[in-house]
């Protein structure tokens, strides 16, 4: 992602995670954890839209961490279809408060497509234990093929207005019910080509 991104190892349920750590330059507002899409579809922590969410956290001060999936890159163990996974990311976020300073720090989660569906289900959990979660952040939520949990109001809902792997009629199905806003970047496909500028920039400004 940058030059100084820093990459190890940490201990999961059923082995080692891969791990991402970028740092802002600023005092941490907060700390911050990117899940990335679809492993078997080729999606892993260093994907174009994980990063930018990434790269924008931390411009934004947050700690930023990221985690690669059950059998991406370095992470052990094989695909669990979401729910190891989310055995995974709660190992993170443990492993993100147990660091010096880190432990109050408001926390933000940001996802990008099945990402969305696995931290959707972190979040539900951790609200369940009384953890505190300063916002979420989803991009190209998987509701069309996955059982997405609901997440709170002030959640930042964003999907491409062609996105053909995600319809976006699915995602207002979803979100709907919620009574959540969807901000749509219109001619996006699922990926964000050539968009991504303005993902970053519907981010900064819903921080302003």
């Amino acid at each position: 992602m940058n030059a100084h991104t820093q990459k190890f190892l940490i201990d999961g349920p059923i082995g080692k995670i891969e791990v991402a750590l970028d740092l802002p330059d600023g005092e941490p507002r907060g700390i911050a954890l990117v899940a990335h899409p679809h492993p078997l579809f080729g999606g892993s922590m260093d994907n174009k839209v994980a990063q930018t969410l990434a790269r924008t956290l931390v411009q934004l001060n947050y700690v930023t961490y990221r985690a690669n999936f059950r059998g991406v890159g370095a992470t052990e163990g094989e695909h669990d279809n979401g729910i190891g996974e989310r055995d995974d990311l709660r190992a993170v976020l443990d492993y993100m408060r147990a660091q010096p300073g880190q432990a109050d720090l408001p926390l933000v989660l940001a996802g990008f497509s099945f990402g969305t569906f696995v931290l959707s289900h972190v979040a539900a959990r951790l609200r369940e234990e009384g953890g505190a979660i300063e916002r979420i952040v989803f991009v190209g939520t998987a509701a069309s093929n996955w059982d997405v949990a609901p997440v709170p109001e002030n959640t930042l809902v964003i999907h491409g207005e062609i996105d053909d792997t995600v319809p976006i009629k699915s995602v207002f199905d979803w979100a709907t019910p919620q009574e959540l806003p969807v901000v749509v970047i219109p001619g996006a496909e699922h990926f964000l080509h050539r968009k991504l500028h303005i993902l970053k920039r519907i981010v900064v400004d819903a921080w302003r």
